[in-house]
């Protein structure tokens, strides 16, 4: 625990602990808990968590694969006007 007044003092260098060593601290107010410093939560994901994440999903039903592929195509299909030397 650290009290208020010594975390204001000391933020900056509490802050780098926080990061570097992945430290915790409990800020004290008046003798009572007051809040917790904790390091923030990294937002990673690896190749190994994407396989997890997509084995464990449901699988699509035929019908709907299939009308994906058909919207795909159509619009992948070159489009090319009727009179191609119009304006």
């Amino acid at each position: 625990m650290i009290s208020a007044t010594n975390a204001a003092k000391t933020f900056g260098a509490l802050i780098e602990h926080v990061r570097t060593d992945r430290a915790e601290y409990i800020v004290e107010r008046g003798g009572a808990p007051a809040v917790r410093i904790v390091p923030a939560a990294a937002n990673r994901c690896t190749a190994t968590d994407l396989v997890h994440l997509l084995k464990s999903m449901a699988r699509a039903d035929e019908s709907f694969l299939k009308a994906v592929e058909t919207g795909i195509s159509s619009a992948n299909r070159p489009r090319v006007p009727d009179n191609r030397w119009g304006s």
